[in-house]
């Protein structure tokens, strides 16, 4: 049975002080939860089978599974457990609708996203994985490149703590930047409120995953703007240079709650066709709670396609 993390080393006054408030959670959220349990999601040749995708075009035909050929007449190519680093890039929006913070909420959509990124970011650098970010609102404000450095989990760090800034999203000519970026096929985590057009955001994702890449979209909501509790007249003031709105909330509300659930029912279609994880993250959900379900029904899902693949169905 493997040990559990000695957290008192973090109660020393010494250690403390030389610790964010950031790298703190990030390191409790990752090494409480997930120490031990990483397996890298990135699949490459190597030796350990892991699991099975459709032929797209522009695979080595040598890779091609014959046997699940000849039983369901469907090319499928073979993916290994990779034994190199896997290169992943942690894409962070920034703009200015990630500072909302409702009073149901512990943190800020901004603060929830750069602890995940964290969290994720420690978790990987721990198992020698190369890891990048991309801090973005309209166009990419800061890049670091990925490696596996043992610096760079404190350069990651330095370069979350900055705060969110006054401009708007432009999510499709982010991600077509962080597209030509990527020289070599990486995993790329979105994490993002997506207060842009979803059509935007679709086409973005779409030349990801062109470019081979596998994307990971964590949609970042506050519970009021998932729920809209607002019982008095309130002064709505929009975050992105959309202005002020005195309304009833009470008659808005179900408009609204439909407008949400059809945004986010367009954004999980679209990401289930590209073959791309999407999880709604709510930011009164306890960060590591969230993170952990996410791991664990991603592990699930691909044990379940492969059983389905060799069996033939």
């Amino acid at each position: 049975m493997e040990s559990l993390p000695d957290y008192r080393r973090y109660l020393d006054p010494q250690v403390l002080a030389k610790i964010s408030g950031l790298e703190l959670r990030a390191r409790l959220v990752a090494e409480g939860y997930f120490g031990g349990t990483h397996r890298s999601p990135y699949r490459g040749p190597s030796v350990e089978f892991a699991d099975h995708r459709i032929y797209t075009q522009g695979d080595d035909f040598r890779h091609i599974d014959w046997k699940v050929y000849g039983r369901t007449n469907k090319h499928y190519i073979k993916q290994y457990q990779q034994e190199t680093n896997l290169i992943c890039v942690l894409a962070v929006d920034c703009s200015e609708s990630m500072s909302y913070r409702s009073k149901l909420a512990p943190m800020s959509k901004h603060e929830y996203a750069i602890s995940a990124t964290a969290a994720l970011a420690y978790l990987a650098l721990q198992q020698s994985d190369s890891v990048g970010l991309a801090l973005f609102d309209r166009k990419i404000t800061h890049y670091l490149r990925p490696s596996n450095n043992p610096t760079q989990w404190k350069t990651l760090i330095q370069e979350l703590e900055g705060r969110t800034g006054p401009a708007k999203t432009d999510i499709r000519e982010v991600l077509d930047d962080l597209a030509e970026r990527l020289t070599r096929r990486s995993m790329v985590v979105l994490i993002s409120d997506l207060l842009d057009e979803p059509d935007k955001l679709i086409k973005g994702l779409k030349h990801l995953r062109y470019r081979r890449n596998e994307v990971i979209l964590f949609h970042v909501l506050d519970e009021a703007e998932l729920t809209f509790p607002f019982q008095t007249p309130t002064l709505f003031e929009g975050l992105e240079s959309s202005g002020r709105l005195l309304s009833e909330p009470r008659a808005l509300r179900q408009r609204y709650l439909e407008e949400v659930e059809r945004f986010i029912n367009k954004v999980r279609y679209a990401c289930r066709q590209q073959h791309i994880d999407y999880e709604v993250f709510n930011t009164s959900a306890p960060l590591d709670v969230a993170i952990s379900a996410y791991l664990a029904t991603r592990s699930a899902s691909i044990r379940a396609r492969t059983s389905r693949v060799l069996g033939g169905s």
